[in-house]
């Protein structure tokens, strides 16, 4: 028996080893492949930073990301701008449209999507389903109505446009997002928290608010990254220089000479990006968590 089982061994050895290569080798090609699609991916990102060290001429003529030699120039000259502000005017004007937008924005969202997954009211479903039919609407085709209702208001070339429609709960991605989260949660520290005496608002803020923070969060991400990025509502509803925000600004330091200096125009692009990125990283294991968690993930 003894003597079997000394046979045996070596074959299992030499098996055991043959499959631990081909889980080596799978995993080397595994992690290959993925390096290689996020080089190509990332690639783009990394010759824009590359290319805001270059001159504009070594731009145009050089296609790779590395720069022959280092120059700040580029961000110096794209800071300052071509008119009497520099861009830290215009990243001023974005905060001043993104911290109000994204504080209402969450208030009007948790509150209207409390409504819709804890309570029971006439016409909820119908309700639901045009806020979700909403979704589906190009934006562009509101923009008339809201043009002129803004223009009877008084509103153009200010901020009011771009962040009082948010504090009515119009951004329903967000909505809908909050009510899927809010399904989730079991309702037994809720039925405690009644029958200690809590009213709707106290629950709301006591219980569910420290609960909903994944999905709270990744509303306060998706809203900064939009806002900063949204150039047609500025464009619209902004006509005065000292009231742009960044997008616009770009825009116009593209179209302000004949001779465009590009590597000025990269450069205040990547800067530009810094804050959504570092937003995105700061926020990201509370991101990635609150959008799994109500199931709408990418």
């Amino acid at each position: 028996m003894s003597a079997v089982l000394q046979e045996r061994l070596p074959v299992s050895d030499v098996e055991s080893r043959r499959t631990r290569r081909r889980e080596q080798l799978s995993a080397v090609v595994r992690y290959t492949i993925l390096i290689a699609v996020g080089l190509l991916m990332l690639y783009p990102l990394i010759w824009l930073v590359g290319a805001s060290f270059k001159s504009n001429a070594e731009i145009f003529t050089e296609i790779g990301f590395w720069p022959s030699h280092f120059s700040l120039q580029a961000y110096a000259k794209g800071w300052k701008t071509s008119t009497e502000y520099t861009f830290a005017t215009y990243f001023l004007n974005s905060f001043a449209i993104i911290i109000p937008r994204i504080a209402v924005t969450v208030v009007s969202c948790v509150l209207v999507a409390y409504a819709f997954a804890r309570f029971d009211f006439w016409g909820k479903k119908v309700l639901f389903g045009v806020m979700v039919a909403s979704m589906m609407l190009p934006h562009i085709i509101l923009r008339v109505p809201q043009y002129l209702m803004f223009k009877e208001f008084g509103w153009l070339d200010t901020y009011l446009p771009l962040i009082v429609p948010s504090a009515f709960a119009t951004d329903t991605f967000f909505v809908f997002l909050l009510v899927q989260f809010l399904r989730g949660i079991p309702r037994d520290m809720e039925e405690a928290a009644l029958i200690d005496g809590c009213n709707a608002l106290q629950l709301l803020w006591h219980i569910l608010v420290p609960l909903l923070k994944p999905a709270i969060i990744s509303v306060v991400v998706f809203q900064f990254i939009w806002t900063m990025n949204d150039f047609m509502g500025p464009l619209i509803y902004l006509s005065s220089v000292e009231n742009y925000p960044v997008s616009l600004a770009l825009k116009m330091s593209i179209g302000a000479t004949e001779e465009v200096e590009w590597a000025s125009v990269i450069a205040i692009s990547v800067v530009a990006l810094l804050p959504s990125v570092l937003i995105f990283f700061m926020a990201q294991r509370h991101f990635i968590e609150g959008a799994t968690s109500s199931g709408i993930k990418g």
